[in-house]
């Protein structure tokens, strides 16, 4: 009886994870990233093939 009594007030937490499995998400991410390396490999094409040669 005197276990029981200690288990009375434990309180139990929960948590709910739910997946998200948005394709727009993704694709969206997806176009951002890959304009974010559009724009690092431009910048270093034109180190490359103007700054450099400066040197």
């Amino acid at each position: 009886m005197n276990s029981r009594r200690r288990h009375d007030n434990v309180e139990v937490e929960t948590r709910n994870v739910e997946e998200r499995n948005d394709s727009s998400l993704v694709a969206s991410t997806l176009i951002k990233y890959v304009a974010y390396l559009i724009i690092f490999f431009g910048f270093l094409y034109f180190l490359i093939r103007y700054v450099f040669p400066m040197f």
